[in-house]
This record gives structure tokens, sequence and C-alpha cells, in this order.
């Protein structure tokens, strides 16, 4: 009888040892693959190229090969907004890391970012297609941002955009770097800038019109 019992909970242990070994290689008892997106985070590079040396068409389609090439690195690309004319291009993606979010870069055109912020973000508005769009970037400081303090600028920007004409359409902010990028539909920069210094007096030390991609 006691031949039997041992046996019995030896054959427990076993059964349980192999099911745990299961669950800690394939992260499911099932075998099923875990759920990657929960553990991704969203990023907002910058490339700076050469004035006058990018097209919106040209970078449309250096996005066709980011979107061929990042799958492989657990990247997804959101959107992107041209500046021709000073040559500069923001792409907003969702990734694991920043070096998820270069390597794509690298691997599927060579057109590497100066920058790549891991940012919050706002809700986003509509965008009503009768103005402009433009990207200003506040450069705040390491350490002097919140996002929650960034949040409560936004709504403040939202409640004196109309005066001027503007349309906030959203916000990215890296805390540890302290910058501030805002999205918005403006008659002209100046409305943008006009718009910021009513609202709470954070002018930004860019403007860029853009053009944006998806």
């Amino acid at each position: 009888m006691k031949k039997i019992r041992l046996l019995f909970i030896t054959l427990i242990v076993f059964t349980f040892s192999c099911n745990s070994k299961m669950k800690k290689d394939t992260g499911t008892l099932s075998g099923e693959p875990t759920d990657v997106s929960k553990n991704k985070y969203l990023f907002l590079d910058v490339h700076n190229l050469k004035p006058g040396s990018v097209s919106a068409a040209a970078v449309a389609e250096v996005h066709l090969k980011d979107l061929a090439t990042q799958g492989k690195f657990g990247v997804s690309f959101i959107k992107y907004w041209v500046d021709e004319k000073l040559g500069k291009v923001y792409c907003l993606a969702e990734s694991p890391d920043s070096a998820s979010v270069y390597q794509t870069h690298k691997e599927a055109h060579g057109l590497v970012p100066d920058f790549i912020h891991q940012v919050d973000h706002g809700d986003e508005a509509k965008i009503n297609d009768q103005s402009d769009l433009f990207l200003d970037v506040h450069n705040l400081g390491a350490g002097n941002v919140t996002a929650e303090a960034v949040a409560d600028a936004h709504k403040k920007d939202l409640a004196a955009q109309s005066k001027h004409h503007v349309n906030f359409i959203n916000y990215w902010v890296n805390e540890k770097s302290g910058v501030v990028m805002c999205l918005s539909e403006a008659p002209d920069s100046a409305a943008i800038s006009n718009t910021h210094k009513e609202a709470h007096g954070l002018l930004p030390n860019e403007v860029h019109k853009v053009s944006q991609g998806e």
C-alpha cells in the first residue's frame, strides 16, 4: 500500500513539473503565443535631413519600406509628418523599445533617426482639412515637464484655440528629455504661437508646416 501511495505522489510531482516547464517555455499552458502588443510603447522619432532634400512623395515610398520591414522587429508605424522646406521627418510608432524602431529604419532604407522619443499622448481630435497642418516643438529641458502638466496646458490651448482659428489635434510629451510636440491645423504658424501664448505662455521653439502620411 505504501509503495502504491509513493508511486502516486511521484506521478503527481512529475506531472506538475512538466506543466510548469511548458508554461515557462510557451507563456501559456496551451502553448499559445503571448500578446506582445501589451509590451509595446509609443515612440516619435525625428529625422533631420538637409533643407530642401526631401519630398512628401519620397518619404511615402520610404514609409512603405518601413511597413514591409516592421513586423520583423515587432514595430507598428502609425503616422508620419514631413517638413519639405527644412528637411525634417517625424514618425509615430508603437514598439517594444527604441532600438526596434531604429533597426526597422536601418534595415528598411538606411535612413536612421537622429532622435527617438518615448512619448505619452492626449486624446486625438478630428482633422477638419480646412487649414494647413503644423507640428510645433517645445524644448523645455530634461526633467522640467510631466505628462499631467502638459495635459493641463493642452486643455488651456483647446479653450483658446477658436479665437485664433486653430484646431489642436494631439500632442506628445517625453518627460525624460522635456520635449513636447503638438499637431494642429492653423492658418499660419503665428496663430499657433499666439494660441499658446494666450493659453499658458509656453511658446514653441520650432513650428513646422507639415504634410501627413499613414
